[in-house]
């Protein structure tokens, strides 16, 4: 009774995007599932998985075939999107789950084919005999022409719309709905929402390089800190030159901008040159001459 009501489903075409999405799910499962593998054997010594990689990766997608293809004729990327293949070889319009033998064949292209590439690649890579060379070269231009075959395939997909890949138009099997797709509720406050951040969100990227952060962070760090009764006298400037305005650090090379305060050369420089109208982060004074400082204090003096 089951069966019966399966084959009187009705078939609803899918959207090209839909078999896009799916095969790009199926790509993202397969590598989830090889990481989360490999992750096994991170205590083992390294390399350990390089000489049988191919057949590692072949028994985990003969896994997975298993699981989906086998058992519910549809992929697992197919599934999210509540998609699963169709017998198109069927003479009725109705569905008609993959037969046996349709099964077995994607296996051997998808799985197989994969395998059969990556372990000739290995085998024949160091071989310098002529008739390895000749089997090489079979392979690598069996390898382009079946590209160039997906090529055109996908080309006629854009076109039609059925059979997203080569392995699909050979074995005559097609991506349909499961169940009909219902109408799509769109919630249009939410959508104006979105929207109105995503232009708030590109107003700031494009407004904020135009923003002078040093400048105004200086700016704001002299308001907050303002000092007052500030002279030029060799007193006030050797009490302020035990450390850099700019980074707090002893001053190396240090220079003079003309007001009490002394900064590192490479960071009164680099400022100076990244923004010509810097101005000293203590008291708001403008670069008039960069000099260095002529007062020699030794350190014993400025730790008393």
């Amino acid at each position: 009774m089951a069966s019966i009501i399966g084959n009187e489903k009705n078939v609803n075409p899918v959207l090209r995007i839909s078999q896009l999405d799916a095969l790009e799910l199926n790509k993202a499962l397969e590598q989830l599932v090889w990481s989360q593998f490999t992750s096994c054997f991170h205590g083992f010594k390294p390399g350990v998985l390089a000489h049988f990689e191919p057949e590692v990766k072949a028994f985990l997608c003969f896994i997975l075939w298993k699981f989906t293809v086998y058992s519910k004729s549809a992929t697992v990327g197919q599934t999210i999107l509540n998609i699963q293949y169709k017998n198109n070889l069927s003479q009725t319009e109705k569905y008609q789950p993959l037969s046996k033998n349709q099964k077995l064949w994607y296996l051997v292209f998808t799985v197989g084919g994969r395998w059969l590439e990556e372990r000739c690649y290995d085998l024949f890579s160091n071989r310098q005999q002529q008739s390895f060379c000749k089997i090489k070269s079979c392979i690598s231009f069996g390898s382009g022409l079946l590209k160039l075959c997906g090529l055109l395939n996908f080309m006629i997909f854009l076109r039609k719309g059925t059979f997203a890949t080569l392995t699909e138009r050979i074995l005559g099997i097609r991506s349909v709905f499961c169940k009909p797709q219902s109408v799509r509720q769109v919630g249009f406050e939410y959508m104006n929402r979105e929207l109105l951040w995503h232009g708030f969100a590109e107003f700031l990227i494009y407004l904020l390089p135009l923003i002078n952060v040093q400048k105004l962070k200086l700016k704001i760090s002299s308001w907050c800190l303002p000092i007052a009764g500030l002279s030029n006298s060799d007193t006030t400037l050797a009490a302020h030159c035990r450390e850099c305005s700019v980074c707090g650090e002893w001053p190396t090379m240090p220079h003079t901008i003309g007001c009490p305060h002394v900064f590192c050369y490479y960071c009164i420089k680099s400022n100076y040159l990244f923004d010509m109208y810097f101005t000293c982060p203590k008291c708001g004074s403008e670069v008039h001459s960069l000099q260095p400082l002529k007062y020699k204090i030794e350190m014993s003096e400025l730790h008393v």
